[in-house]
């Protein structure tokens, strides 16, 4: 009896240890990836992220995708890694980021990836902060980003025809990719670096013109270099069209649908289920109101994906910024709306990097999948309401035209694309002027060939607007001959949809005088590049009238005193126009709203004197202002 109980002991006590090594095998395989570091497995690794059971595992351990979108391309690279250490402290594992060809290449074989467009850079930081990475080079990249990441002078070709396997398109996308991959490749998983995962494409299930092409495009991948997980990302509709074999499908939405994922179960058995895109909030559009998603609602659904078991990627985490003329646009109708510059897309880390109720119910809920206490939040940065600037210095658009590159003469309209300037490349940004004479007044009609928006004058005296809702103006009746001029802004080419193609911009084809389309053109290329904002800046101003004729550009002079701060330029008074600091371009205003202030980087700031320059289409206020706080507009539900 007593050598039965003694030996019931030792098999109780074996069989408790291995249900307590049993367990924490468990433990270890489902959470324990959370704690190791990017940097700590280089000399370890044999397997990079699978996706063959229904658990994403990396090195055979069981790892739940805990993600973030933060693009480097709109946030300043001196707040990188601050952007990077908030969403560390928050609880996430994984940074996503799209990488935008036109930023990278945007004249044919000029390439730039030094400086803010440092890629590698971006990547070994998020390794520093202990973040894996999901790359998602496009080439289209979507994203609220002007052609959806495509550069502009693919447009130059009349026969193009943007992600399908025309030659003139994979050619271009092949001299990209033999420039991007080889710098990315070596910071893969299996080579040390933190990339687990490439993205093929993007959402092509919603354009889905070319059945060869998303072959086209991993070949363009595996062939250089790429050996880690592909994935797909389309919406519910999209994924019906938008996979690949051999490669992981995963789905965007912002309210769980059931079905949704079910459809997933059906198309992907047997695989981890990764929402590639949870849309954290939503864009905002010039003349509609700021979209905002409650936060309760937020944390609701994310709750409810890691209790299915999912992994999930938070589109976005921190939006940050279409710095300069990057915005995109959409065209669901015949009317192009364009995108504000503020890409705050209400996501748990604001444009300027604050904590928000997002982001404390994300941390809450994200700390209960984690074995290790969440880093601290890291402190906020000191922001600013510097004293208005005075804009006492003006200059009118038509004395700036000896600034720009030599003009075109043209029997008809040229569309800026196919301007024979920048080196050949054509015009990507900015404004257009059209000019040419006539001997009457009448019916002016743009026969809807303005892309997108048209100030017209005579005698550069202003007769009206031209853009897609107004096709007609009058022009005045007067003697002899007159001086007819069109300055048209691209507001930002489509970035999803069906109409890529469609996308060139300034006048693109005829318009018409009383029925007859007019004749003998001189085309000025006004793109407001840095060269032109310096030789500007460079010249002498005459001091403002209290008349100042517009358009036109006005100058004045912030005062910075010790280390400059992040502030919001406050555009109270002023109209439409771009605003430009040391010589960097902010972005567009427009009174209309929602947004109305934009986003300065301290570190675009100097100690002491910094040039403000203002380009203003038709109102100006005297002075410029800033706030601490930004008036992203009235706000309304997503």
């Amino acid at each position: 009896m007593v050598m039965t109980r003694l030996w019931n002991v030792h098999v109780n006590r074996r069989n408790a240890i291995i249900c307590f090594g049993i367990v924490g095998l468990i433990v270890y395989r489902c959470i324990g990836i959370f704690s190791m570091q990017p940097g700590e497995m280089s000399q370890s690794r044999t397997e990079g992220l699978n996706a063959n059971s229904s658990q994403f595992t990396l090195d055979g351990v069981a790892l739940r995708i805990l993600g973030g979108s933060a693009h480097y391309f709109r946030i300043p690279r001196a707040h990188w890694k601050d952007r990077l250490l908030k969403m560390k402290a928050c609880g996430l594992n994984t940074l996503t980021t799209y990488v935008p060809w036109n930023l990278h290449e945007p004249g044919r074989g000029e390439f730039d990836f030094q400086n803010q467009l440092d890629l590698e850079a971006y990547i070994r930081l998020a390794e520093e902060v202990g973040l894996w990475v999901i790359l998602r080079p496009g080439p289209y990249i979507c994203s609220e980003w002007d052609l959806g990441g495509l550069p502009s002078w693919l447009l130059r070709d009349k026969d193009m025809k943007l992600r399908t396997t025309y030659p003139g398109f994979t050619g271009a996308v092949n001299s990209f990719f033999d420039e991007l991959i080889p710098r990315v490749a070596p910071l893969q998983y299996m080579r040390g670096g933190p990339i687990i995962a490439v993205q093929v494409e993007n959402e092509y299930g919603s354009y889905a013109k070319d059945d060869r092409y998303m072959a086209f495009i991993k070949e363009a991948l595996l062939s250089r270099g790429i050996r880690e997980l592909l994935m797909t990302s389309d919406n519910r509709e999209g994924l019906k069209v938008g996979g690949l074999d051999g490669v992981l499908k995963t789905i965007n939405f912002q309210k769980l649908n059931p079905k949704a994922i079910q459809y997933m179960d059906t198309v992907q058995p047997q695989q981890p289920k990764l929402v590639m895109e949870y849309w954290s909030g939503w864009f905002d559009l010039w003349g509609d109101l700021h979209h905002v998603f409650p936060a309760e609602d937020m944390v609701a659904v994310v709750r409810e994906i890691l209790k299915q078991g999912m992994s999930v990627n938070l589109y976005m985490f921190h939006g940050g910024t279409n710095f300069g003329f990057m915005s995109g646009a959409l065209a669901l109708t015949s009317v192009l709306r364009a995108m504000v510059t503020s890409y705050d897309y209400d996501a748990p880390l604001s444009e300027a990097g604050d904590y928000t109720p997002k982001y404390h119910g994300l941390r809450e809920l994200l700390s209960h999948y984690h074995s290790d206490k969440l880093p601290e939040t890291p402190a906020l940065r000191w922001r600013k309401a510097y004293k208005a600037v005075n804009m006492n210095l003006h200059m009118p658009l038509w004395e700036t035209l000896r600034f720009a590159e030599k003009p075109l003469i043209s029997a008809t309209p040229v569309n800026m694309e196919n301007l024979p300037v920048n080196s050949g490349n054509g015009q990507s940004y900015g404004y257009t002027l059209y000019e040419t004479t006539v001997t009457s007044g009448g019916a002016l009609n743009s026969w809807n060939n303005v892309r997108d928006r048209a100030l017209v004058f005579v005698d550069q005296v202003f007769i009206g607007v031209l853009d897609y809702r107004t096709v007609e103006l009058a022009v005045p009746d007067g003697k002899g001959v007159r001086k007819l001029s069109f300055l048209v802004e691209n507001c930002g080419r489509v970035n999803y949809g069906k109409v890529l193609d469609e996308q060139r911009k300034g006048l693109v084809g005829d318009v018409a005088l009383n029925n007859i389309p007019l004749k003998d053109f001189t085309i000025y290329s006004l793109d407001m590049n840095p060269a032109f904002i310096n030789r500007l800046g460079s010249m002498i101003w005459r001091s403002r009238t209290n008349a100042p004729s517009f358009p036109g550009f006005f100058q004045g002079w912030l005062q910075v005193t010790g280390t400059p701060s992040d502030t919001f330029v406050k555009l109270l008074g002023w109209s439409k126009g771009v605003v430009f600091i040391n010589g960097r371009n902010l972005g567009r205003y427009w009174s209309i709203g929602p947004q109305q202030t934009l986003y300065l980087p301290g570190p675009w700031l100097r100690s002491g004197s910094n040039q403000v320059i203002v380009f203003e289409e038709q109102e100006a206020a005297a002075k410029l202002q800033f706030d601490a706080n930004p008036d992203l507009g009235m706000a309304v539900d997503v």
